[in-house]
């Protein structure tokens, strides 16, 4: 079992090597926070929180990791198997200069920073000073916080503390670890807000029960399972908790093909995730607080789910929807039509996936309803050139991402011209859109199930070309292309680009001109169209480092002519700014 605590409160910030010089000492009569005297004080001033335990080694069977909270906004979290459109959080990092190396020394900074005057010396904590005890015993791992307790009293009464303070909680529940193991784990941190479980065992209603007592102040829970592991609660279990947790604002589980149907309502729910639904009787939605919703549905022949009906009632309940994303093959132009009844005037992000029937009609309903969309997947419909002429026309000053893979009917024309159209486009996906009809597919998804039923009836023309040039690209998708035969990119802020399988591409017709470019994805193609990616990467960096060098005009102020360092006057770049610079100039070739 995996557990990780988070948000505990450093101890005091004084210097521990001078503590220790001055002995010990009864620490201040006042309190550390408004200045008044302790005695029959009770102080209403919060102290900061923050968070500081390390890593355990990864063969102990428990473990705690944990961010410190000044450092949560800059750290990239890892994202989940199954891509979502939603959830391209990295560009916010990428664009804010972010380093990792400054952001460690300021982690590490951070960590003594603040303080909480109120811990003083105990007599029975072997003499070591309560703010050192602290900072030791909150990067302990549980089993070493359970053995540390048995010291003494002054050490069990202050990891009894450190288990208090916590405020988030990861576990990973194997499969032979009993429901009241997890259930004593659960009750050592009362003040839980947010947890995760990772479930490589069923989750049923026991477990469900167990989290409700033992988490009042559930704010956040997200769910996953692995292997064969599933979530054996039905809907009417699932809506009871939603209700009973007045405080609950994020809900994310996976494996959810045994609910049967569910009738939510919270007034304080803002994001919910479900995934692998199946033939649902009913789905009611009474969320005024909801933002964010992601329904993935299993690929079944039998899905018996009424989506136009229940997109109904999610407009009617759900007046503040700014992401919608879902995945079923039942989606249809008559359930687009009932999304834009809606009147949603707060989305921005609409995702819909695996529907075949969704069609250039439907993309006509979608721009006229909602014009200010910032995101637009229409992964696996049968949109053409022409939808794309209109997403071109509708969302030039909005749009940043748009997503048509696996969509049969687009052309390299109507990538061309809709890069040429979006000038704020930042991420695209175009896999299998341009296929040779010769080939089977390379490129089909392992981890979900297949996209879309294709036909062959109507299908491309092989030895196609596409010409890009784009000032704010920065991730390209052309992954099951077969049908590509040459590229031409002109893309300076481009950092990630996919050719997976891009078996027909010419080596001598490729041509990349994207300095900033860090990976390739480049698995199944042959050997020369990598070995040409890898010496164009090369010699783009070669460029880059020249173009780093020091430059000085003539004497007559004419021309600037660029110098080595050695002939330079001027100092050389800073370390922080070459160690930025090497990173940049670094590219991945990526062939597994």
């Amino acid at each position: 079992m995996q557990v990780t605590a988070a948000a505990l409160p450093p101890a005091h910030g004084g210097d521990a090597t001078t503590d220790g010089k001055r002995g010990k000492r009864r620490g201040s009569y006042n309190c550390g926070r408004c200045g008044l005297p302790k005695k029959g004080h009770n102080c209403t001033i919060k102290t900061p929180v923050s968070a500081s335990i390390t890593s355990a080694p990864p063969d102990s069977s428990l473990s705690v990791v944990s961010i410190p909270s000044s450092a949560t906004s800059g750290l990239r979290h890892p994202s989940s198997s199954r891509r979502r459109a939603l959830s391209f959080d990295d560009l916010d990092e990428s664009g804010s200069g972010f380093d990792p190396s400054e952001q460690e020394e300021r982690v590490d900074a951070d960590l003594f920073s603040e303080t909480d005057p109120d811990l003083d010396l105990d007599a029975e904590s072997c003499g070591l000073p309560a703010n050192l005890l602290w900072d030791v015993m909150r990067r302990l791992p549980p089993a070493g916080l359970l053995s540390a307790a048995k010291v003494c009293r002054g050490w069990r009464e202050t990891a009894k503390k450190i288990w208090r303070a916590a405020e988030e909680l990861k576990l990973r529940v194997p499969v032979k670890v009993t429901v009241g193991f997890v259930a004593s784990m659960l009750q050592k941190c009362p003040g839980i807000v947010r947890l995760s479980l990772r479930m490589e065992s069923d989750f049923d209603s026991t477990m469900l029960a167990c989290v409700a007592f033992s988490c009042p102040n559930l704010e956040s829970m997200e769910i996953s399972t692995f292997g064969a592991a599933t979530i054996r609660i039905n809907g009417d279990e699932l809506g009871r908790f939603v209700a009973d947790k007045k405080s609950l604002k994020s809900l994310k589980m996976e494996g959810c093909s045994n609910l049967g149907g569910f009738v939510l309502c919270s007034s304080s729910l803002s994001t919910l995730w479900l995934s692998d639904l199946h033939s649902l009787s009913k789905m009611v939605f009474n969320c005024p607080q909801l933002r964010e919703i992601s329904l993935e549905f299993s690929c079944q022949e039998n899905d018996s789910t009424d989506l136009t009906t229940m997109i109904e009632g999610l407009g009617r309940s759900c007046p503040r929807l700014q992401n919608i994303h879902i995945a079923s093959e039942r989606l249809s132009h008559s359930a687009v039509l009932a999304l834009t009844a809606a009147q949603l005037r707060g989305l921005r992000m609409l995702s819909l996936v695996l529907g075949s029937e969704i069609t250039d009609a439907s993309v006509a309903a979608i721009s006229s309803s909602y014009p200010n969309l910032e995101l637009l997947d229409l992964s696996g419909s049968s949109v053409s050139d022409s939808g794309i002429s209109m997403i071109c026309n509708v969302f030039p000053d909005t749009l940043t991402r748009l997503l048509l893979a696996v969509c049969p009917n687009v052309t390299s024309s109507g990538i061309q011209f809709a890069t040429f159209q979006l000038p704020l486009l930042e991420i695209m996906d175009c896999g299998m859109t341009i296929r040779d009809p010769n080939l089977q597919n390379p490129a089909a998804d392992e981890n979900n199930c297949k996209l879309q039923k294709t036909s062959v009836s109507n299908v491309h023309l092989i030895n196609q070309k596409l010409i890009i040039k784009h000032s704010r690209l920065r991730k390209l998708s052309f992954w099951g292309c077969t049908g590509l035969d040459a590229l031409y990119l002109n893309c300076p802020r481009l950092i990630d680009l996919n050719l997976n399988s891009c078996t027909n591409l010419h080596p001598g017709r490729l041509l990349l001109q994207c300095p900033t470019l860090e990976n390739v994805h480049a698995s199944e193609c042959q050997d020369m169209l990598i070995g040409a990616i890898q010496s164009q990467v090369r010699d783009a960096s070669y460029a880059a480092m020249e173009n780093h060098s020091p430059s000085k005009r003539l004497p007559d102020g004419s021309k600037r002519v660029q110098v080595p360092h050695l002939l330079s006057e001027e100092s050389p770049e800073p370390e922080k700014k070459r160690r930025r610079i090497d990173r940049q100039q670094h590219c991945n070739v990526l062939r597994g």
